[in-house]
């Protein structure tokens, strides 16, 4: 069995103990070292190498997750794995859950085609420059809108743009003559030709996207796969995904009984009927609707970023994928793979009850501030007391900030994330940004050096950062 030692701060100890003794079953043997610091999340690689003498008997030796410095050095010095756990050490169970389960999300077998539904309104550049954003998001396959009776003289102009960029493109038109168009200029897919234009097929290289001239003349679409599997010519199947409340579950049978008839078939699935016609946060749905193309083994979906309330349906459309790929080929639920589309919500959001802050701050000796959320609400503490409440206004005159704008403005922006926190039961962390998952976009975090104190840490009374020593006790 694997032998693991855990490096830790004297505030987490007993908690980070309490963690891995609760693992069952054991995954590994463990030894716990406080290496001479209050907080965990205070640890860089150059004071592990100082107050950590070599050798150190185990397999590999985990560190925070909030540890700075760089590990890799750290392991040469050591001569075996120095790895960061994550950042909050209740998550250790879960973290070597998911390494139990192979997660590997760089794999998935559904292609994505992203609709830039206004582009004949658009300048080449600003096709380009969606495209880019769209690619940068997870798209495969940029695809061209062209609008009803709205000219598109810059097509040509546009898929050669693309393709100079190195993007597959496709052309989605219900004018022959633009599909005609596009074809000849080098597009890759066109959607979408119906038994009315098949014969555009054999005038471009172009992999058409088949479908009937009625959503519901299942034996229209059956016609023209037939017709092009005995050609021997590529080509996508799509049943059209309806909307709700108009066929959306019909829709889904004629996808099954698509794929039960034509097992090898590449099927395409339009979502955009679901994300954008729905008000609804399109993380879940997109989760729903990639996992039904996941058992279809569909080869590819189409989406859109129109409505401003599915602006980030590329990117959850490329997580969902990974992860529902990956629950396919486990055959396991998806679950424990990704927190990326639980923007709202989160599976373990208050990893500390009442009691474990009381705990937390009966160790702290000194004025600066910490702010925590339990299921019971915002707690605020230092040398001189604990407060708990779930509204932040009643909290802060408790504060006696009156003399310190600057801090008074730091604990207003802490307590009023806490309250979110709170309200909707998500994970709090002091001093970081609430984490909304794909919903935003992450900036990037230096994790080989601390980041530098901001302004109100200059203040006579200051709050307890990552950098002065807070009470992230439970940071392992």
């Amino acid at each position: 069995m694997e032998h693991i030692v855990f490096l830790t701060g004297r505030l987490a100890q007993p908690s980070l103990e309490k963690v891995l003794a609760g693992i069952d079953p054991p995954l590994f043997s463990w030894e716990v070292r406080e290496i001479g610091l209050q907080v965990a999340g205070l640890m860089t690689a150059d004071l592990i190498r100082r107050r950590v003498p070599a050798p150190v008997v185990a397999d590999r030796i985990m560190v925070p997750g909030r540890c700075r410095g760089d590990l890799d050095a750290l392991s040469g010095h050591y001569g075996l794995p120095v790895v960061r756990g994550p950042d909050e050490l209740k998550d250790i169970p879960r973290h070597f859950d998911r390494a139990a389960q192979g997660v590997d999300l760089s794999c998935f077998d559904t292609r994505i085609f992203a609709e830039i539904v206004d582009a004949s309104t658009l300048p080449v550049a600003g096709i380009v420059e969606r495209a880019r954003r769209l690619a940068s998001n997870g798209a495969d396959v940029i695809d061209l809108g062209c609008l009803p009776a709205t000219p598109f003289p810059h097509l040509e102009e546009s898929i050669a743009a693309l393709k100079a960029e190195g993007y597959r493109v496709s052309v989605d038109s219900l004018d022959a003559d633009e599909l005609l168009r596009g074809g000849r200029a080098g597009a890759d897919y066109l959607l979408s030709l119906t038994p009315d234009t098949c014969w555009i097929a054999d005038e471009v290289a172009s992999t058409p996207v088949l479908i009937a001239r009625e959503p519901s003349d299942e034996a229209a679409l059956y016609a023209l796969i037939d017709d092009f599997a005995v050609r021997g010519r590529p080509f996508l199947a799509d049943s059209i995904l309806d909307p709700i409340p108009f066929g959306l579950l019909a829709s889904l049978g004629r996808y099954q009984r698509l794929r039960g008839r034509y097992p090898e078939v590449d099927i395409m699935m339009g979502i955009g009927n679901l994300t954008e016609l729905t008000e609804a946060d399109t993380s879940g749905i997109n989760a729903v609707l990639l996992g039904i193309a996941a058992e279809l083994r569909a080869a590819a979906v189409l989406t859109t970023e129109v409505s401003p309330h599915a602006r980030r349906a590329v990117r959850e459309a490329d997580i969902a994928r990974r992860v529902m790929f990956a629950a396919r080929e486990n055959q396991s639920l998806p679950k424990g793979y990704s927190d990326a589309l639980m923007t709202i919500h989160e599976r373990r959001p208050f990893p500390d009850d009442a009691d474990d802050v009381a705990r937390n701050a009966a160790a702290v000796k000194d004025p600066n501030f910490r702010v925590q959320v339990s299921p019971q609400g915002i707690h605020v503490y230092n040398r001189d007391g604990l407060h708990c409440d779930t509204d932040p206004f009643e909290l802060y005159p408790r504060l006696a900030l009156d003399d310190d704008a600057g801090h008074a403005f730091y604990m207003g922006v802490e307590l009023a994330r806490a309250e979110i926190a709170w309200q909707l039961g998500k994970r709090y962390v002091q001093d970081r940004p609430l984490d909304w998952g794909c919903a935003f976009d992450h900036a990037e975090e230096d994790l080989l050096r601390h980041r530098a104190p901001g302004t109100t840490m200059r203040g006579r009374r200051r709050a307890s950062t990552t950098e002065d020593g807070n009470a992230n006790a439970q940071n392992s």
